[in-house]
């Protein structure tokens, strides 16, 4: 009995439970919603004279792929000055192909080509909000950029 404890085969035996254990547990890959999902990352400048463009920049997840369209009359992002309640509307070209159910995410940078005062005021701090919409018109998260300041 000493010699069969003592043998090969128990360290064989072992090495294989532990290659099957090691092998049996799979990673499981995230899983991400149909409905996009979109992140705030930066507004350049921060600070700006009236009628200079701001650029943001946001990162985006759709668990589907249907972000985006062909049609050059079609409006998927919308960007909202809080102050007045006015919205801009933009197109984010088509990311991935038709019926595809693929994940995907990455970053869009927006330009905004000008901001104004309202009032008589010589400065205002202007906050914007923004949401996408796929082609299944799922709607996404509502983000808000901190204030950007506006001087004339």
């Amino acid at each position: 009995m000493r010699q069969f404890l003592s043998s090969g085969y128990v360290k064989l035996s072992l090495i294989c439970c532990s290659l099957c254990f090691l092998f049996s547990c799979e990673k499981d890959d995230p899983v991400h919603s149909e409905v996009p999902a979109i992140e705030f990352l930066s507004a350049t400048p921060d600070s700006v004279t009236e009628n200079q463009s701001i650029t943001f920049s946001i990162k985006y997840t759709d668990g589907d792929g249907d972000l985006g369209a062909d049609q050059p009359n079609v409006y998927n992002l919308f960007l909202t000055d809080t102050r007045v309640n006015v919205t801009y509307q933009y197109r984010i070209k088509q990311l991935a192909p038709d019926n595809s159910t693929i994940t995907i995410t990455g970053t869009l940078n927006i330009l905004l080509n000008s901001t104004a005062i309202i009032g008589e005021d010589q400065s205002q701090d202007v906050i914007y909000s923004m949401y996408v919409v796929d082609r299944a018109g799922h709607q996404s998260n509502v983000i808000t950029c901190p204030a950007i300041h506006v001087h004339k």
